[in-house]
């Protein structure tokens, strides 16, 4: 995605803001489209609000061992971790 050249806007009483057309067409927003509103320091972010899913398909492919782990050996993780979680845990908290 390109940055496009700053444009200076005015709000309104209502607080609402005009998006100059140019930046609403290279985004494909269109008139009743929903926009996702975000505020990272002081820049507002707009987004596409676009599915969960696919923002966060892949988002865990690396954790995912190549080959996967067979159901027995799930478990056996899984009790291993809790063991050792148990074996960690201050007895007074218990």
């Amino acid at each position: 995605m390109r940055a496009s050249a700053e444009t200076v806007t005015t709000t309104n009483e209502d607080g609402t803001i005009t998006i100059p057309a140019d930046l609403l067409d290279e985004l494909g927003i269109h008139a009743g489209d929903r926009v996702a509103v975000g505020r990272d320091g002081d820049t507002i972010r707009l987004r596409r609000p676009g599915s969960v899913a696919l923002r966060t398909a892949g988002a865990f492919r690396d954790a995912v061992p190549d080959p996967p782990l067979t159901l027995a050996e799930e478990r056996e993780a899984f009790e291993r971790a809790v063991a050792e979680e148990v074996s960690e845990t201050p007895q007074d908290h218990w």
